[in-house]
């Protein structure tokens, strides 16, 4: 039987950003900032994000006394770079370089949001120099990795079926991290097997095709595990949930899983399988695309699916999509194989 289980709770950041403010605060002004991203009709899931990274620079000027954004100064920009270099998770583990830029990025256009509507005279950020992000290729999850993390989530609680439904979206589609959390019952289109990204990067729609056995997951998900998570809505009406929210994924509260939750669910399965490869839903992705390379796909449907503008950036997955290469190196090297007995051909050519 599926059962549900106890939600857990917001950071610590998020909570001190969402308290009461005098109005001239910083935590004031970047909630001002927040609706008029919102007012501009920058996605919900980008306003969680942006939320979220600026959170940190809050809780940084709450701790060190900084309590309007007029006393900021370029130093302090400096010193919460320096913080958010030595910061560490609750597992030990440093913040990425991407990650410390997301962060950095959000302070500098919310300094520079400020001084474009005149409520400072200049940006405390404008000359950061953000943290050097290392190009190098990500390794793809083999396909016994792969089914090793969709086989984990315990399936007789709603969140685990939940869970599977989720991962095997993103090991089917490919589809981003924002475009998963913005995803609506309604968005899944069982008789066309597609699934509608009505809002992806740059606000930019489409369609993608949806493989037999997420669409069958997510049936189950949403017959048996949904019900579950909007009944429980009653149980805790103070969260502000919905009860008819039309979100397809949704949380303990009823609500739409957030972004982070994503992230930290998968990563947490992840690691239980010994997967330690980088990244968390953007490593389902890059595994689909290495995986429909490796078997024959035209980069430009690659291109289609992943929602690039620029076949330039999937044709990043060709430099580890390396099956092909090694069946022609098998085919072609007169070294690639040992003989028929096993033995190794020594005599000179």
């Amino acid at each position: 039987m599926t059962e549900v289980r106890q939600p857990g709770q917001t950071t610590a950041r998020s909570r001190l950003l969402d308290r009461p403010h005098t109005p001239d605060s910083i935590a004031a002004w970047l909630l001002r900032y927040l609706d008029a991203l919102e007012v501009r009709q920058i996605s919900a899931a980008s306003r969680t994000a942006r939320k979220s990274n600026l959170a940190h620079f809050n809780a940084w000027c709450v701790e060190h006394a900084i309590d309007t954004p007029a006393q900021v100064t370029h130093a302090h920009v400096e010193a919460f770079q320096g913080h958010l270099f030595r910061y560490r998770r609750r597992d030990g583990q440093p913040l990425s370089a991407s990650g410390q830029t997301n962060i950095l990025s959000a302070v500098g256009a919310f300094f520079s949001w400020l001084v474009k509507h005149r409520h400072l005279p200049s940006n405390p950020a404008s000359d950061m120099e953000l943290p050097r992000v290392p190009k190098g290729l990500r390794d793809p999850m083999t396909a016994s990795e792969v089914e090793a993390v969709l086989a984990l989530p315990d399936i007789t609680y709603a969140q685990g079926l939940r869970d599977r439904a989720m991962l095997e979206v993103l090991y089917g589609t490919g589809i981003r991290r924002m475009e998963l959390a913005a995803l609506n019952v309604a968005d899944i289109e069982r008789e066309r097997g597609t699934l509608h990204v009505r809002r992806g990067k740059g606000g930019k729609g489409r369609f993608v095709p949806i493989g037999e056995r997420a669409v069958a997951w997510l049936t189950k998900y949403e017959t048996q595990a949904r019900p579950m998570l909007q009944a429980a809505h009653g149980r805790t009406r103070r969260s502000g949930g919905d009860p008819h929210d039309p979100a397809l994924f949704l949380n303990i509260e009823g609500k739409r899983l957030s972004m982070n939750a994503l992230s930290w669910r998968v990563r947490q399965y992840l690691d239980r399988a010994g997967v330690h490869k980088a990244g968390a839903c953007h490593l389902f992705r890059h595994t689909m695309a290495t995986v429909m390379l490796d078997n024959g796909a035209d980069v430009r449907h690659v291109q289609e699916m992943l929602g690039h503008a620029d076949i330039g950036t999937t044709q990043h997955y060709t430099k580890v999509s390396i099956a092909k290469l090694q069946a022609v190196h098998a085919a072609t090297h007169p070294a690639a194989k040992l003989l028929r007995d096993g033995s190794v051909d020594d005599t000179d050519t």
